[in-house]
């Protein structure tokens, strides 16, 4: 079986330079999992590492898809399959960095997907819908659809609630069903996941106003002007984007849209916390306000050395 290391935890926690710090020392190439860094041009707001961060690891699945473009879960877990495979047949360690829990639960559980009738019109009429009607009345139409996969999903979430609402509209099954029918079959990879988290919530939350404020310095309010194209809906639901719209539009100020990305981000952080707590194969490492990348690494190289045994001989 193919050995991977997963590195994930809420937004802003560290994972990116811990994952290059242990590719560098572990001989391994990083697969981005995160749902918003996969697109062309989207790289103040969601934080994409730079080339200085990346130290000379390589990175995959970064800036590969159109910001127009759809892209599922399913195209995810096909892409980032191959990537394991051409990584490990160079004699590497594939290293899947990020927070998109849904990603990486989906290529390391081995989940299966069944292939989908072709309609490109109903992605259409439902961007239409979008524009004209607002995310809430789709989430409606879910709910009257699918109660437990619109409860599942938060109705700000609009890429979910649209992919939902297309696979019910495509197969004519609830979208709570096909995703039973995909079910995960046995897993071709011995993984071994590591998930930062803060001891002190606090300090987590002062890590994501940071972050927020670095981005703005970078020119993240001059990415989301040239992001406003109707046509990039994936622009629209990111976090970082969505909450400047009320500036562009002359309706709020600009400090307050800012708080509303802290504000936001520290939700959605939240949200990736409760996704990653079911997850029992996460070996949990504390994170302390004072750690640097050393002491990580140092907490992290303890964690395998533990588990050793079980992941290299299963």
């Amino acid at each position: 079986m193919i050995r991977v290391l997963a590195i994930t935890g809420p937004t802003a926690s560290g994972k990116t330079a811990l994952g290059v710090a242990l590719a560098q020392r572990l001989n391994g190439e990083v697969i981005s999992a995160d749902s918003m860094q996969i697109y062309e041009g989207l790289d103040i707001a969601t934080a994409k590492p730079t080339k200085e961060e990346m130290q000379g690891v390589p990175h995959h699945l970064i800036g590969i898809i159109p910001r127009t473009e759809r892209f599922s879960v399913a195209e995810y877990v096909r892409l980032a399959r191959a990537c394991i495979e051409d990584i490990a047949g160079r004699g590497r360690l594939p290293v899947m960095v990020g927070g998109t829990g849904l990603y990486i639960d989906s290529v390391l559980g081995g989940m299966q997907f069944a292939p989908e009738p072709e309609d490109p019109g109903i992605r259409e009429m439902l961007t239409a819908r979008l524009a004209q009607e607002g995310g809430a009345s789709l989430h409606a139409q879910l709910a009257a659809l699918d109660p437990e996969a619109a409860a599942a999903i938060h109705p700000h979430n609009t890429v979910r609630v649209m992919r939902a609402l297309e696979v019910c509209l495509r197969t004519g099954k609830t979208f709570t069903a096909y995703k039973r029918e995909n079910a995960a079959a046995p897993s071709p990879y011995r993984a071994l996941y590591l998930g930062l988290d803060y001891a002190d919530r606090a300090v987590l939350y002062d890590r994501i106003d940071r972050r927020v404020d670095a981005m703005v310095a970078a020119g993240l309010v001059e990415e989301a002007a040239a992001a406003r194209d109707p046509a990039m809906q994936t622009a629209a639901a990111a976090i970082g984007y969505k909450e400047l719209l009320p500036y562009f539009d002359g309706t709020a100020s600009l400090p307050d849209c800012i708080a509303k990305i802290k504000q936001e981000t520290r939700r959605y952080a939240k949200r990736q916390l409760t996704w990653f707590r079911r997850n029992a194969q996460i070996h949990w490492l504390k994170m302390y306000e004072n750690d640097e990348v050393a002491k990580n690494l140092e907490k992290a190289e303890k964690m395998i050395a533990k588990t050793e045994n079980l992941w290299y001989n299963g």
